[in-house]
Parts: C-alpha cells; structure tokens; sequence
C-alpha cells in the first residue's frame, strides 16, 4: 500500500458522541494528489456478505445531497433484489466540507473549459463560480480515490456506476465520452449540456466518429423532470435529442435511455432518479 493511501485510510472520520450514523457506512477527507483539492467521501458498506467477485459499486457525486437518500433506497431494497430488482451494493459518496446540499466547488469539478462570453448568463447575473476543471476531477476519480476504495472494500471493479444531476449529469457525459470503458453504467440526471453545449457536442462528435474503436459493455440513463420542459435552457430537449443520436451504438455495447418524471422539478427529481438509477444499473449489469 503506497503512503497516499496510509495517508487517506489514517484520515477516516469517527462519529462524533451523539451523531446519528447511517448503518454500515463511514466518512473520510481526501485530497487530490492534483491540485489539492479536497473531497468529503461517504462509504456504504452493505451488510450482507459479498459476492465472489465483490460487491457493486456507485460512485455519487453531489454526496452531500444525496447520499442519504441512495443509501437507504439500497439497504430497503437491496435484501430481496429478486423481488425488488436491487441487490446490495457499495455507495460511494463524492462531497464537501459543508452541511449544505451543493457546494460552489462543483462548478469546477464538473465543468469543462470555456470562456465566460460562452457560458450562460447565470440568473442573478453575477460571474459564475470558478470553473472548467472537469478533467482534474476525473484524474482524482481514476488516480485517486478508486484504487483507494477498491483496495479496501471487496468491489468488483467491473459492475461500476457513476451517477451525477445537473452538473454533475454534465459530468458524466463527459466521462462517457472521454473513458467511455471506466464505468459499466452512467447515470446523467438532467444533465446541463447547455452549460457548454458546443464544447460537449464536440466531444460527442469524437466519441461517435471513432469507428476502430471495440465494442464496449456499457449504459447510459438520461433523465429529467417533466417540469423541467419550461427551463430556458432546454433541459429536456437537449437531454432527449441527446439520448436519439447516441442510441445509434447499440450495435456497438452501448445501451441508452432517456426518461422524464411526471411531475417533478430539476431538484424534486433526485429521489426519484436514484430509484430508477439503481435498478437500471441492475438491468444493464453492475448490479
């Protein structure tokens, strides 16, 4: 075990006297061996034993908001997956140093370059939050915390999910086209391809035109909310129109689908979303 690892097995949080502790999970700080940056991780460990190959594992960012809630959907359904379409998994939560749901640090983690005449004008019309350091977060996921968490937990490193919204949802396309074998199924929930729409496109561009590049397994949720048809940005659309161009890899390993919540908003979606998400992953192979 090399010492960046000694180093970030030493920094595991106890709980604190009186904290309430979700069940079978645990929390530690990490920092980036590029540029730094620090990262609260959230571990779900299930309580059943793992299977030969080790257990599943979602990697989730935007922890802080979620991580809960993905958490105790696995725990209450994971124990009859043949009912439920569930089985147990290992959850590992990408977060900050902060009690609130978002943090402004996301906007670099999962954004891509661009200058700010390219961006949208953001609604209170102030300049956005330091952004554009999409890659130097994939290179933390790839360098850094995944041999981490996959030489401590029994993980079978070949049922992975990476599941991000909104940004973050950004985010995932961009590692799908990028590292498109570093996941077996990505989740992007109401993705902002407008944040950078061209930038993105590009990128979709090249990960369509690489025709010697071999078969994959892998797949891919694109959902929003219904309510979401109204934003400006043309959340949906963008999402959906997205879905149709890249369902043409289906020959190729890639399986897509797009799906839009009744009646749920860009924020209301998340419970939801990770519902689905898990028993999709379930469906596509990682679980």
């Amino acid at each position: 075990m090399t010492d960046y690892q000694m180093q970030q097995i030493a920094s595991k949080l106890p709980p604190s006297e009186g904290e309430v502790v979700l069940p079978g999970t645990e929390q530690r700080y990490m920092r980036s061996s590029v540029g730094g940056r620090e990262y609260r991780i959230s571990v779900a460990m299930p309580a059943e034993s793992p299977p030969p190959a080790g257990f599943p594992v979602i990697y989730l960012l935007d922890a802080n908001s979620v991580f809960g809630t993905m958490v105790e959907a696995i725990r209450v359904q994971g124990g009859r997956p043949e009912k439920t379409g569930v089985a147990p998994a290992v959850i590992v939560g990408i977060g900050y140093r902060t009690d609130a749901p978002f943090a402004p640090s996301r906007y670099y983690d999962f954004t891509l370059p661009a200058a700010d005449s390219e961006l949208p004008v953001r609604p209170d019309g102030r300049p956005w939050p330091e952004h554009g350091g999409a890659d130097s977060f994939l290179t933390f996921l790839e360098n850094d915390l995944m041999p981490t968490i996959e030489s401590e937990y029994p993980i079978d490193r070949s049922r992975r999910t990476l599941f991000g919204h909104s940004l973050g949802g950004l985010f995932v396309l961009h590692t799908l086209f990028t590292k498109p074998s570093a996941f077996r199924t990505y989740v992007a929930g109401s993705p902002s391809i407008h944040w950078n729409k061209a930038q993105l496109r590009r990128e979709e561009e090249q990960f369509l035109a690489c025709p010697e590049r071999e078969p994959f397994d892998a797949a891919l949720l694109i959902a929003a909310g219904e309510l979401e048809n109204t934003h400006k940005s043309g959340m949906n659309r963008n999402a959906k129109e997205l879905a149709e161009r890249l369902s043409v890899l289906a020959d190729r390993g890639l399986r897509v689908e797009y799906k839009e919540f009744e009646g749920e908003g860009h924020i209301s979606v998340l419970p939801v979303l990770v519902n689905r998400a898990i028993r999709f992953a379930q469906r596509s192979g990682s679980f």
